[in-house]
């Protein structure tokens, strides 16, 4: 099949371009957020095509997935004229919690006969007012890199992106006190400045903004992962973490209580808790490795390439 969908989320789109299909991309002369094309630091196959929307008008599609509210717009209208959802099959594909009224918040798709709404997270799907749309759940899959941890450098690696701008959301004030217990390597898109920011020393809160590949031995080199994501989606971060054989330390929060077993970190919506298993990683470098062999095992049973694509390929043919 011809699949068009948006470069919006680098990391999913990875896993999911690993399907069978053609992927249509669309780029523009920008390569602004409705045409990023390609991506530029995820290894992705030759079978993602990028098309630029003036190509698109005569394109054959089969599928179109939507993962914002104006792409149907735009779809239509770089279609010429066809209709996502009742001249060519669709899916809306929802990757955030809900913001605003919660647990009020209506979809953007709700009471849509003609779409199917995919939630990335059984949290995403129970908080989302949906209304009569068909839903579904397909959780995340990894593309595995690898069972990679050393966990030599006594520091705890965080992944987020924007964390100044984004502050509570993915717990940026939870930082400085954290910092107290291990220092912090903060991975991720416009992190600069983020000691400064939160009153810390540069060495207990350094921050790098590397390609995926980069970032994987990056990670791995250190002793834990923290997670202190208080209103997002499931962090594909935590589960590449814990891919990469990291013990987690994680705030319970959202799907991230389905995600992480016992024995493979730490969870709790306790602060203090988070920094006492900082603590307990950082002076017993053999349990994080028992601990993060355990948390690889139950990420590649539940969030396995394998598993993603095959509940893929059930919904897209049920779609189409």
């Amino acid at each position: 099949m011809n699949i068009l969908l948006w470069h919006v989320h680098g990391s999913w789109t990875t896993a999911f371009v690993q399907g069978p299909h053609s992927y249509l991309v669309p780029v523009t002369p920008d390569r602004g957020p409705d045409g990023r094309g390609r991506a530029r630091t995820f290894s992705w196959p030759a079978s993602v095509r990028e098309v630029p929307p003036a190509e698109l008008r005569d394109a054959p599609v089969d599928l179109v997935v939507l993962q914002r509210p104006h792409e149907e717009r735009l779809a239509t209208e770089w279609l010429g004229g066809r209709r996502p959802g009742r001249d060519v099959p669709a899916v809306y594909v929802e990757h955030n919690t809900p913001r605003g009224d919660v647990p009020l918040s209506r979809h953007p798709v709700a009471d849509r006969p003609d779409l199917t709404l995919v939630h990335v997270t059984h949290f995403n799907r129970l908080l989302w007012d949906n209304g009569t749309t068909r839903t579904a759940v397909v959780e995340h899959g990894i593309v595995d890199p690898g069972h990679r941890y050393t966990g030599h450098l006594p520091r705890a690696a965080v992944v987020v992106n924007e964390p100044v701008r984004r502050d509570r959301f993915v717990g940026t004030d939870l930082l400085p006190a954290l910092a107290e217990a291990a220092p912090l390597d903060v991975f991720g898109m416009r992190t600069e400045g983020l000691a400064a920011h939160l009153g810390l020393p540069e060495d207990r809160c350094r921050t790098a903004d590397l390609p995926q590949a980069r970032l994987h031995d990056a990670m791995a080199e250190r002793r834990f992962y923290l997670h202190p994501i208080r209103w997002t989606s499931l962090g594909l971060s935590l589960l590449e973490a814990m891919h990469l054989g990291m013990p987690v330390v994680v705030l319970a929060t959202t799907e991230a209580v389905e995600a992480v077993p016992p024995g493979a970190g730490t969870l709790s919506t306790r602060p203090e808790e988070l920094a006492r298993a900082a603590r307990h990683y950082l002076a017993e470098p053999e349990a994080a490795a028992a601990d993060g062999a355990r948390a690889r095992q139950a990420a590649l049973e539940r969030y396995g390439l394998k598993r993603f694509l095959d509940d893929w390929e059930r919904l897209i043919t049920e779609a189409c």
